[in-house]
């Protein structure tokens, strides 16, 4: 029965008793019966409006019928998820991981503390001595502050989220570290990549020139640059630094192999973070970077960080190893001279050119790179292949600085590749 009908029965209704009910009772029922046709106009309001909005030759979504394409945002549908090759049985060359395992005292005094450790309990969720510790290793300046995270990609993304405000930028080099683009886009950024120079060096006015155009919130600058290598020139950096109106973050994951850092130079701008994970040295399996600058920025992202982000066990774990941090370093001085050693040895192979390399890796170019790289991972030995993943990294392919017997038997596989294929 539709409202309209209902309203003229109503009003007989109410004069057939009229004579029996009083007054009040009879402005009661008028308004009980007229709530009633509000709600059958506004059901049949609702109705017509699915109608013109929903063909009808439609169903009602149901879990059953549900897809990805109907509720994930459009820039996520198009990424690609992050790839690691399956390495069982392979000389593992791929990752920037340290080849070399711990001194047999250091693996059982980390024994020892694992077992005692209390996994039935929550960390720490400010970490404190772990984060004393990395001041004392690191030398940071005393008035500049500490952020963990469970590896830098938390880090970055804990960075983006803080400055994701409508039309926000963010701004890197290319080719350059692949999550900065990733995790624009998983928060909505704008993203923004200056290409490099042919020999990878940073073109200036093309920087300088997107920094005015874009007003970048937050830019990155891998140092050493992933997966290229090199370190970008010192004052070049100072002066986008200087030139940006947010926030630059200086990228140090492979601190260890490098001649310089930002790290000196946090106090003469109010405007620079410095990044670095520990996964290179020696800690991949942990997972722990870390933050360093002012505390007028670190505490506003002190808020998005998920509490306990860094467990009792990496906790532990990286604090032991942190007050055995000189033997760290000494194996990373000797990843160093086997860099040394594997790069001349690339320059050495015909048809290979290898760049000069300040990170625990080396980037080389060669013909048929995809076709030496599938002979690479006959031969049981996995690098990195990034010819197809951008336009200035065709035909190169990427190895990370391994054992002296690893390197050999990298450097014999690709000599192998190459002729096979040649």
């Amino acid at each position: 029965m539709g409202a309209t009908a209902i309203r003229v029965k109503q009003v007989h209704f109410v004069r057939l008793i009229g004579g029996e009910i009083s007054t009040a009772v009879r402005r009661m029922l008028h308004e009980f019966i007229s709530l009633i046709c509000i709600t059958i106009e506004v059901k049949y309001a609702i109705s017509r409006l699915h109608k013109f909005v929903m063909p009808s030759n439609s169903k009602p979504l149901s879990p059953d019928s549900l897809l990805p394409e109907q509720l994930i945002r459009q820039e996520v549908l198009a990424l690609n998820a992050y790839h690691v090759q399956p390495s069982p049985g392979m000389v593992k060359l791929d990752a920037m991981e340290n080849p070399y395992g711990l001194p047999d005292g250091i693996r059982a005094e980390i024994a020892g503390a694992v077992a005692n450790a209390a996994i039935n309990r929550y960390p720490d969720a400010n970490a404190q001595s772990l984060k004393q510790r990395i001041r004392e290793v690191s030398g940071l300046p005393p008035e500049m502050e500490v952020l963990l995270g469970n590896g830098s990609d938390e880090i970055i993304q804990l960075l983006a989220m803080a400055v994701a405000k409508p039309g926000a930028t963010l701004l890197s080099v290319e080719p350059s570290f692949v999550m900065y683009k990733m995790i624009s886009a998983f928060t909505s950024l704008n993203y923004v990549g200056v290409p490099l120079t042919e020999d990878f060096s940073l073109d200036m006015p093309a920087m300088l020139e997107a920094i005015k155009r874009y007003r970048p919130a937050l830019i990155f600058l891998a140092y050493p640059n992933n997966p290229t290598g090199n370190l970008f020139d010192a004052t070049a950096i100072e002066q986008i630094i200087r030139a940006a109106p947010g926030l630059v973050v200086v990228d140090e994951a492979y601190y260890a192999f490098a001649s310089d850092s930002f790290l000196p130079r946090l106090g003469s701008f109010p405007n620079l973070l410095v990044m670095r994970t520990f996964s290179k040295l020696g800690m991949a399996g942990l997972r722990l970077g870390y933050l360093a600058g002012s505390k007028i920025w670190l505490e506003q992202l002190e808020k998005l960080r998920l509490p306990y982000n860094v467990g009792v066990l990496p906790q532990l774990v990286a604090e032991i190893l942190l007050q055995h941090h000189d033997v760290l370093l000494q194996q990373a001085g000797q990843i160093k001279l086997d860099r040394s050693w594997l790069f001349e040895r690339l320059v050495g192979t015909v048809d290979v050119h290898a760049y000069p390399s300040a990170a625990n890796f080396i980037l080389f170019r060669l013909p048929r790179a995809a076709s030496v790289f599938e002979g690479l991972k006959q031969r049981s030995v996995l690098i990195k292949k990034l010819d197809g993943g951008h336009p200035a990294l065709a035909d190169c392919l990427r190895v990370t600085v391994g054992t002296a017997d690893e390197n050999e038997l990298f450097i014999r596989a690709l000599q192998e590749s190459i002729h096979q294929f040649s």
